[in-house]
């Protein structure tokens, strides 16, 4: 395996190995995490993945495609894979199966607010600010974090770079509302739905950091599952109490 991963084009109704990597950039992206053949809320990110392709030849594929990419999966280790959809590529041959070994997995972030208006050019759909998300986080190591939060132009909480942010206050679970441009993450999903089947109340509302100040608050993502957040700047948050390992989609 390449440090990239093994790397297929689905053509003609199978999944073909590629040697190289490819210089366009991605139009639609959904990773998730496997370990030892078992994958958390597979079919939603099958079906996130697919309601955000509209090229309708594409869209006859995915059941295959789908198929063909589940049947790749390793049944033992932990894995990373990453379907893709390329709009530059021919039409007939835009899908893609990226099969990666997982990053490392920790249980705490600290949270850095990047200094620049929103990046992103599309939101609300995985894939196409990919990289761009991806350079948040490096600055956001640079600055002795581990996690990038993007802002709105009013400095209310939108998203992580590649994580969803919550937050509890009090005994009730937050996420930022829809008046903030946030990925549909399906990790955010699951917790809001484990959360109110334990009894407790989740909501959203809009809120600049700086309101979170002794509360706890979470990082979410389908690589990390939750990560109690450690640090946030100078704001003072709340201890941790989720210490035990995460739900990962």
């Amino acid at each position: 395996m390449s440090v990239s991963g093994d790397f297929y084009q689905f053509v003609d109704g199978d999944l073909v190995p590629l040697d190289s990597t490819l210089d366009d950039s991605l139009s639609v992206a959904d990773s998730f995490l496997l370990q030892n053949g078992n994958v958390r809320a597979l079919f939603r990110h099958l079906s996130r993945f697919a309601r955000s392709i509209e090229d309708e030849r594409t869209i006859r594929q995915l059941p295959g495609f789908f198929a063909s990419a589940v049947a790749k999966l390793p049944l033992e280790g932990d894995w990373f894979p990453r379907i893709e959809y390329r709009l530059t590529q021919s039409e007939g041959q835009r899908l893609f199966l990226r099969i990666r070994t997982a990053p490392e997995r920790t249980e705490t972030c600290r949270l850095w607010s990047i200094d620049e208006l929103d990046p992103r050019t599309n939101p609300s759909v995985k894939g196409p600010d990919l990289a761009i998300c991806q350079q948040l986080r490096r600055a956001a190591n640079l600055h002795g974090a581990d996690e990038a939060v993007i802002l709105d132009e009013d400095g209310a909480i939108s998203d992580g770079a590649l994580s969803s942010i919550v937050w509890w206050e009090k005994d009730v679970l937050f996420g930022p509302d829809d008046s903030t441009p946030w990925l549909p993450s399906i990790t955010r999903e699951l917790v809001f739905e484990i959360a109110e089947q334990a009894g407790y109340q989740t909501s959203q509302r809009r809120a600049k950091p700086r309101e979170l100040a002794g509360c706890e608050v979470w990082s979410l993502s389908a690589l990390q599952g939750i990560r109690g957040v450690t640090s946030w700047g100078e704001i003072p948050l709340a201890c941790l109490l989720y210490t035990s390992p995460s739900p990962r989609d």
